[in-house]
């Protein structure tokens, strides 16, 4: 009988490859592990060699699996899971576990990260666990603590704190000189960076054209993305202008980073940002975590 042990890849390639699956996102994959991008890139490739076929379809600034590849993430990835709580449970020295905050991979790249260095300074005792997805995930079956989420008021589950508002406003890099995107010379000159979610078109450009009477003017392009954190990263590097979730953006904006691109008044929407925590107590650094997000929640806001 063959030695099926030896048939199995090595682990710290299936970590990274469960890393980049569960994000989508070669850079906080490589972020969550403590590696650079390209090794964790290499990771993959290696792997992909051991299996001898392809596990993702690398496009422009985006990837997606293969079949082979979504197959077998979701196994590897409920294996890993598994073996962390074995471990993390048989640890003798382990008092507390690590605090796991889940969010969407937008809200995770431009609202988390950016805070999490400084939390980690005033705290270095907790250890905190970042889930990047886009899909709701099950507090209880996956083990989260705390997780940011993005609803209407009425679709805000029982328990649920407010963070903060949606706002809506244009911003582009200062060098694209944008001041009022709505005017028509000026749309004329510029590439719109476009969210591609078409089930969310109140964050996307036709809508708010059409509320500022420009529905019927042409931009010089459109460029179009499927993650939210894509779309501000082209507006960063000075590829056209963004429509900006302000409170994601705020940073960027008070860094002088980007700038305003537009003379109206800020679009809100009936959506927000909410806190909510598994049911049952709440550990003790769950709970520092869970203050932390609110007070910088509060200051955002502010």
């Amino acid at each position: 009988m063959s030695n099926r042990l030896l048939e199995l890849p090595p682990l710290d390639l299936v970590r990274s490859f469960v890393a980049v699956g569960r994000s989508m996102s070669i850079t906080l994959a490589s972020q969550e592990l403590c590696l650079t991008q390209s090794a964790v890139s290499r990771q993959i490739q290696a792997l992909e060699a051991f299996l001898g076929y392809r596990l993702f379809v690398r496009g422009h600034r985006s990837i997606e699996f293969t079949n082979e590849g979504r197959r077998l993430f979701r196994s590897a990835d409920a294996w890993l899971e598994q073996m962390s709580d074995v471990v993390a449970a048989l640890r003798p020295t382990a008092t507390e576990h690590a605090v796991t905050i889940s969010a969407s991979i937008g809200v995770t790249a431009l609202w988390v990260l950016p805070r999490l260095g400084a939390f980690q300074l005033a705290a270095p005792e907790v250890d905190v666990r970042v889930a990047a997805s886009n899909r709701f995930v099950d507090l209880e079956r996956e083990n989260i603590d705390l997780a940011l989420r993005y609803c209407k008021p009425a679709d805000a589950p029982d328990g649920a704190i407010h963070l903060f508002g949606e706002a809506l406003v244009p911003v582009a890099h200062p060098s694209l000189a944008v001041t009022a995107i709505e005017d028509p010379a000026q749309l004329s000159r510029q590439v719109l960076l476009e969210f591609d979610d078409v089930s969310r078109p109140w964050l996307q450009w036709p809508d708010w054209l059409r509320c500022a009477s420009a529905a019927k003017l042409k931009p010089k392009g459109i460029l179009r993305f499927n993650q939210y954190d894509q779309v501000v990263q082209a507006a960063l590097a000075g590829q056209g202008v963004a429509l900006g979730r302000l409170e994601l953006v705020r940073p960027l904006l008070d860094q002088g980073k980007l700038k305003l691109a537009t003379g109206r008044a800020r679009t809100t929407v009936d959506y927000a940002y909410w806190l909510i925590a598994r049911s049952g107590p709440v550990s003790r650094h769950a709970g520092i975590v869970r203050d932390w997000i609110l007070a910088e929640a509060a200051h955002s806001a502010a």
